[in-house]
């Protein structure tokens, strides 16, 4: 799905407060009887979740309250996502690691055990497959999480490498675990609420670290991650607990942590100034172009070994011909596709994201500038509807992230 969810949730929100609900149901839900369906279905109906497709699933874009609501009650309180629509698998074997080094960028050999980061499957180009939150559990068992939208091609790409590599000698496996759900709790009262299910010491437990532990008595793998720039936690639970886990995490929180959905989701991680893949990184654009130098391994860096590590090592060297950067602008917030001009008019890229923060009250985007036109400060044009628009370039997050880290 192309553009912001925000959008899609304020226009779903005044299409179904203005027109006949059986047309805009029919207009949105047409192919319901082909979506997927996550385990929480059902209760995110029963309160009150909006649902619409996303990725070939039925999945809510916000519930009663408005998505700007939503929003500022994660920052300040907390919030339970269900991203079950999302593909956990485990690599296992003793060449694990080698062989996921072939598809990413990450030092994944450099990690402690228990110990995760983001990275960013390339293809032979140095173009951006998908990013990925990985872990290496053990030196013979990595997992992690890739997106719902690029599940099939992620597969059949990991799979397709898989083969060649065992081919080789290489010992290597996987499971995908369509057998559980994942649920993302995020913000302040994340940690405190979690820590009422659990008996682990979760103030000893940092962010991107990952353990398996019981929660509300089941065994569970969990995430010190997320996608909103606050401090939280992404939860693989087995698919027949994941309704009492929900329930329960609400519970402790005494109504402070609401269900969200994916239209607060969005507005939340562009705040935190992260890329949305298919928006903010597609196949041919690289991590050094996307802001994610910092994702290449400093090992991988001297040694490469990773498909299109030619063209990302050069753009390391000599600088990448476009970058991401941020925006703050006046007028009516940017759109995925809007022209950025610099101010002669002159167009200099496109943005990727935007819409009306919730928390700074005013429009931010992001986008892709030509290099020499990236850094903070610079004043541009953004064309939105055929009329240009002041803006600015600026530096993200546009939101303070909360990572919970040693002190």
């Amino acid at each position: 799905m192309r553009g912001g969810l925000w959008q899609l949730g304020q226009s779903m929100t005044r299409r179904l407060a203005q027109a006949d609900k059986k047309t805009v149901a029919r207009r949105y839900f047409s192919a319901e009887a082909e979506l997927k369906k996550t385990v929480l279905y059902d209760f995110h109906v029963a309160n009150g979740g909006k649902m619409v497709p996303f990725a070939g699933w039925g999945m809510p874009i916000q519930y009663k309250d408005s998505i700007m609501d939503s929003t500022l009650n994660c920052r300040q309180n907390g919030s339970l996502f269900d991203v079950s629509h999302m593909c956990g698998l485990s690599l296992k074997g003793k060449d694990c690691i080698p062989f996921l080094e072939k598809l990413v960028i990450a030092d994944v050999a450099g990690l402690a055990p228990g110990a995760g980061t983001l990275t960013v499957f390339t293809n032979e180009k140095g173009g951006a497959i998908d990013d990925s939150v990985i872990t290496k559990v053990k030196d013979d068992h990595i997992y992690l999480v890739v997106n719902a939208g690029c599940r099939d091609k992620d597969l059949a790409h990991i799979e397709e490498h898989m083969k060649a590599f065992k081919a080789k000698g290489g010992d290597v496996s996987w499971h995908i675990h369509d057998e559980r759900s994942l649920l993302a709790l995020q913000g302040p009262l994340a940690a405190p609420t979690l820590q009422h299910l659990t008996k682990e010491d979760l103030s000893k437990f940092y962010f991107g670290e990952f353990r398996m532990l019981d929660i509300n008595g089941v065994h569970c793998f969990l995430t010190r991650t997320g996608y909103t720039g606050e401090d939280g936690f992404e939860i693989s639970v087995p698919s027949e607990n994941a309704l009492d886990l929900a329930k329960a995490i609400l519970e402790k929180s005494e109504g402070k942590i609401r269900l969200t959905g994916l239209g607060a989701r969005d507005s939340l991680r562009l705040e935190a100034g992260l890329c949305l893949y298919g928006n903010d990184m597609e196949q041919h654009v690289t991590p050094v172009e996307a802001g994610l130098t910092w994702a290449i391994g400093k090992r991988r860096r001297a040694e490469g070994g990773f498909l299109g590590a030619e063209v990302i090592l050069k753009q390391l060297e000599s600088g990448p011909p476009v970058r991401r950067v941020g925006f703050f602008s006046s007028g009516p917030p940017p759109r995925s596709h809007s022209e950025i001009q610099d101010d002669k008019g002159k167009g200099i890229g496109e943005v990727t994201s935007g819409g009306f923060s919730p928390c700074l009250k005013k429009n931010i985007a992001m986008g892709y500038v030509k290099s020499g036109s990236h850094k903070a400060g610079t004043k541009v044009k953004i064309v939105i509807r055929g009329k240009a628009y002041d803006g600015v370039v600026t530096k993200m997050p546009f939101v303070p992230t909360k990572y919970y880290k040693p002190s």
